[in-house]
């Protein structure tokens, strides 16, 4: 694991001990630190050794160093947050403890992604070309991967690390040596006073860099195009218009992996990877799953698990990808509206919706294109193989969270598979 010696001797509260908060908790501890910890979850609570487990709600934060909480605490409203601030205790996150262990670690770079879309994929894709370079290489943060939890690299070394808003706004010291904007668009709200300030809370990650280090943005969007006018020179803007042959990369296919594709591409560019290597890595990417993951072509129909794709952004260029979908579509929205997606209805044979907002969905496609509200993920994919013809794309891409019916996109993408599966 990731340990510092500055660590020691201090006293940490720590909020949420599911993977990130359970790794953050055992690095403390083994660094010499004192720390508090509490999770509403009994079951998360069991397996830490010298950590006093009490619930911080009724603890007196005075004195602490930080305050540590998992992402997914929501620094807006929660009470815990408002209590810390009041006795002037710090509020960060693991990401933050990993940039104050920087400079014990052997040399390294660091790569930091954020953007409301495509962020895991160009990670990935980013930690694949550099492995492929030779570069001793690891990926963490928002991926689901804790940082504090892996082995340090040896020298020259290249972290990748995927973060949300929510990361960087726990974070004060992190100083990418290549920091990448893919795109801003509304998400998140609930947790952000309007649009301004979540995009405000993304351009964070490049006032933390030094001045001579890389800032890749994409300019897909008018929030991310503005970001890049205001670094200037410094930025490398990723131009919205440029097209590029993805024929030779068969896990890159779509308008959003062309942007992903050219975002990693300025990246490895800028640690000195050359284009041969690039190229190579490119076409030997084998993707992630639950997005854009081809899961079989049965009698000519091929089935795409785009399960990932909880809003409608993410999900408008997976239509763009193809050019006859049957779209499943549907879970718990986010908002009333499909409006990211409508540009692209020409390559929609039929919608099949389902979930809570399968009503409201198919309301706005009707209209539009053929639809079936089938309300279940397995009804949809018995009607899509009645009906889809050889050629045609079955593209599970729900553009909806997927809490209604499961309890994530990972296990909402594993009965899609497990449904398909069961065709042949």
């Amino acid at each position: 694991m990731i340990v510092a010696r500055a660590w020691a001797g201090k006293r940490y509260a720590v909020l949420g001990l599911a993977r990130s908060g359970a790794a953050t908790v055992r690095a403390l501890v083994a660094a010499g630190a004192q720390v508090v910890a509490w999770d509403s979850d009994p079951m998360k609570r069991d397996g830490f050794a010298g950590v006093e487990m009490v619930d911080l709600d009724t603890l007196d934060l005075t004195g602490f160093d930080a305050l540590v909480v998992s992402p997914g605490v929501p620094l807006n409203t929660h009470p815990l947050a408002a209590k810390a601030r009041a006795v002037g205790v710090p509020i960060i996150g693991d990401i933050e403890l990993f940039a104050q262990a920087g400079s014990e670690l052997p040399s390294h770079k660091v790569v930091g992604i954020t953007g409301t879309n495509g962020k895991s994929t160009t990670t990935a894709l980013v930690r694949h070309i550099c492995a492929e370079a030779g570069l001793p290489t690891l990926m963490g943060g928002n991926i689901g991967l804790p940082i504090l939890g892996q082995e340090p690299l040896a020298e020259g070394g290249i972290y990748v690390l995927e973060l949300s808003s929510y990361q960087v706004d726990l974070t004060e010291t992190l100083d990418c040596d290549v920091a990448v904007l893919l795109n801003v668009t509304p998400d998140h709200l609930d947790r952000y006073e309007g649009f301004e300030a979540y995009a405000a809370s993304k351009a964070r990650l490049f006032a933390m860099q030094s001045s001579g280090h890389v800032a890749v943005v994409g300019a897909s969007d008018a929030m991310s195009a503005r970001i890049a006018d205001e670094l200037g020179a410094r930025a490398i803007r990723l131009d919205a218009n440029a097209s590029v042959d993805q024929s030779r990369w068969p896990a890159l296919q779509g308008p959003h992996n062309a942007q992903n594709a050219a975002a990693a591409i300025a990246v490895a560019r800028a640690l000195n990877i050359g284009d041969e290597v690039i190229e190579q890595a490119l076409a030997s990417f084998a993707g992630l799953p639950h997005r854009m993951e081809r899961v079989a072509t049965l009698g000519g129909v091929t089935w795409y698990d785009d399960s990932k794709a909880t809003n409608p952004e993410s999900t408008a260029p997976a239509l763009a990808a193809f050019p006859r979908i049957h779209w499943i579509v549907g879970g718990r929205a986010k908002g009333d509206d499909l409006d990211a997606c409508m540009a692209h209805l020409v390559h929609v044979a039929r919608a099949y919706t389902i979930g809570e907002a399968g009503p409201r969905f198919a309301e706005v496609l009707r209209p539009h294109v053929p639809v079936a509200e089938v309300e279940t993920l397995e009804r949809a994919v018995k009607l899509a193989a009645q009906e889809a013809e050889r050629g045609d794309v079955v593209l599970l891409s729900p553009a909806a969270a997927s809490f209604d019916q499961f309890s994530d996109y990972e296990h909402r993408g594993r009965a899609f598979r497990e449904a398909v599966e069961a065709l042949a």
